[in-house]
């Protein structure tokens, strides 16, 4: 039921102020809540103190607010990124070991990868991708290895609506891409979010051979071992699916 100027309803609102903190950013300002959320700061304040009764957001001296301990148990609790993560934790350990370099885990979030594990270690190469933090799918490996493994009405509804903000690619030059991995049963990106990095990524495919995670590693441009990398990701790959539900 919509009860404001917009039309929007509480529930758009509360969830417009909880999606407005951004990725590593502890605690905002009221106001910067406010702005962030595009709700007037008397709205925000009434929110952030219903919330703040039930533990969902905290509230801190000279006004700062940050996301509550609550909100962190509710979602861990039931959260189906959960199971795929305790299923992936051994495999994604293992090949760490191996490789002593970057591992992600992600699912696909409309037309997004969304990274909901990662695991590195010191001495490691830069990798943009973090816990709860997204990348197109056009510049991610996991990316492509989740769209390249949908059905084709989800891959064209993608590519009908894809534009390119650095007009770098085109809708065939995506297509082109999708296919390759499709065809190939990994993804690999050269130097395109960081120019010393290589993202290699495969699918965690169900029973109907569709992907609904990618493992993925970003190791230092110069790495030559693919004929050993993808196998051992493609390995741990059916280790994961043969663990998760079925789906």
């Amino acid at each position: 039921m919509a009860n404001s100027a917009s039309g929007d309803s509480v529930v758009d609102r509360i969830v417009r102020l909880i999606a407005a903190f951004p990725q590593d950013v502890g605690a905002l300002q009221l106001s910067e809540l406010a702005s962030r959320a595009g709700l007037p700061l008397t709205t925000t304040h009434r929110l952030v103190r219903q919330l703040a009764g039930h533990g969902l957001l905290d509230t801190g001296p000279g006004g700062t607010v940050r996301p509550g301990l609550r909100l962190w148990e509710l979602v861990n609790r039931t959260s189906p990124a959960l199971a795929l993560r305790q299923a992936a934790m051994p495999f994604m350990e293992d090949i760490q070991h191996v490789l002593n370099q970057n591992v992600n885990l992600a699912v696909l979030d409309g037309w997004e990868a969304l990274f909901v594990e990662r695991l590195s270690r010191r001495g490691s190469v830069a990798n943009r991708a973090q816990v709860a933090g997204r990348m197109p799918v056009h510049i991610s490996s996991a990316g492509l290895a989740l769209m390249a493994h949908q059905d084709k009405g989800l891959q064209g509804e993608y590519l009908e609506q894809f534009a390119d903000p650095d007009g770098k690619l085109t809708k065939d030059d995506v297509r082109s891409l999708l296919a390759e991995t499709a065809r190939q049963g990994f993804a690999q990106l050269k130097g395109v979010v960081d120019p010393d990095t290589w993202g290699i990524a495969v699918p965690v495919l169900n029973r109907r051979q569709r992907a609904v995670a990618s493992l993925g590693v970003v190791v230092p441009l110069r790495e030559m071992r693919l004929q050993a990398l993808v196998p051992a990701l493609q390995t741990a790959a059916r280790g994961i699916a043969r663990q998760l539900p079925e789906s």
